[in-house]
């Protein structure tokens, strides 16, 4: 017997859950790729991309997931070769890095944790050491969704900056774009990552990159480019050439209804919205690290992300029962931690798509499963959870 019949529900950081508009935008025949109705909205895709990522840069709009994304960044601005930094502060800068390596780039890793974001006196003392200007790219997650920390992108800027050093700074917000603050050009970012499946409300297979002058300067002597990935081909004046080929067009029709609901609610509100959820989650969290089994993964309340919170267990052999009985006994898809926290942590998704009722139902489950397994917890973390959004919810 189970509470599970109806819709399942996401609480994994990636896919999203995809709003029931942007679905029905896609069910529609396909139109003309090369002139009308799609080339209007791929220019007016390019604007709202500028937009979110607060740029005058140049987006380039990808049929890819975030890991294709990260090749086209790299490709287009590095040489064979090249040294690059990468800031570690979970799994997916140094997975970025990874991606660079086998292009062959020459890749440092600035060890970091999963526990704490990037020290920026740390990357100051490393940029200040390279004192033949060596280091071409710094690569950085402004969340990472393994370790749910949120780096300070501004803070890391400012540690360039203090060394005057000539090195591009790269930042990935595939899991933070649409759910917090990211101004690419106040931060003097030189190239943006994106990615469509999460605070984009979108279903997996878009990504992006927005390039800065910089970037576009340095794209012109990079010998990594290739025929897919290249800059300079997708800014022929042919629609198809913003593809490399056929447009993904159905993609791009759910993407013009995500932004149009974007632009609806107004990043402001979005971005309190997300930080009212990811208080709620706190909340919970907090209570139920009361008895000693489960605990923030990042312990500084400052650099928690407002996307995905981590969560660790004392006794990682209870992570498959409370996954399983989530989803087998109440319909939820709860996420699980993946590689340094594999086995170690769940992950709780609060993006995108997402109002209090969600949010609730998600930590009630959460907190049920917990009584029906026996998993040590402080009581009362839904309720506190309530609390927070009735205290902080403006009547």
């Amino acid at each position: 017997m189970s509470v599970s019949n109806g819709r399942q529900f996401l609480s994994i950081p990636g896919p999203t859950t995809v709003p029931d508009a942007v679905l029905s935008a896609m069910h529609r025949p396909a139109v003309d790729i090369r002139k009308g109705e799609l080339v209007d909205i791929t220019n007016r895709l390019k604007e709202d991309l500028k937009m979110i990522t607060r740029s005058s840069g140049t987006p380039f709009i990808y049929i890819a997931n975030g890991h294709g994304a990260w090749e086209a960044a790299l490709t287009n601005v590095l040489s064979r070769g090249d040294k690059v930094l990468v800031l570690e502060s979970g799994s997916f800068a140094v997975g970025w890095g990874d991606a660079g390596n086998m292009l062959g780039l020459n890749i440092e890793v600035l060890p970091g944790t999963y526990h704490k974001a990037v020290d920026p006196a740390l990357l100051e003392a490393r940029l200040r050491a390279d004192t033949k200007g060596e280091i071409k790219a710094v690569l950085v997650v402004q969340v990472d969704t393994a370790s749910s920390v949120m780096n300070d992108i501004s803070a890391l800027r400012r540690a360039i900056d203090n060394v005057g050093h000539g090195a591009l700074f790269m930042v990935d917000t595939i899991a933070s774009l649409g759910t917090m603050d990211y101004r690419m050009d106040d931060w003097g970012v030189d190239v943006t990552v994106a990615a469509c499946q999460k605070g984009l409300m979108m279903s997996p297979g878009v990504s992006f990159v927005v390039a800065g002058d910089k970037a576009l300067e340095r794209h012109k002597t990079a010998n990594l480019r290739t025929a897919y990935w290249d800059w300079t081909a997708r800014q022929a004046s042919e629609h198809y050439r913003s593809y490399a080929g056929t447009p993904p067009v159905h993609h791009l029709f759910g993407l013009q209804k995500s932004f149009d609901m974007i632009r609806s609610e107004g990043l402001d509100a979005i971005f309190e919205r997300h930080r009212l959820l990811a208080g709620a989650t706190r909340a919970a969290v907090s209570k139920w690290s009361e008895a000693g089994e489960l605990s923030f993964n990042i312990p500084a309340p400052e650099q928690r992300a407002n996307s995905v919170t981590t969560v660790l267990l004392r006794n990682g052999d209870l992570i498959p029962a409370i996954h399983d009985y989530c989803l087998e006994k109440c319909g939820l898809v709860i996420g699980l931690g993946i590689s340094g926290l594999s086995g170690k942590a769940l992950r709780i998704a609060h993006m995108g798509h997402l109002n209090a009722p969600m949010m609730l139902g998600t930590l009630g489950t959460l907190e049920m499963s917990f009584r029906a397994l026996g998993v040590p917890h402080g009581k009362g973390g839904v309720q506190a959870a309530i609390d927070f959004l009735a205290d902080n919810v403006p009547r």
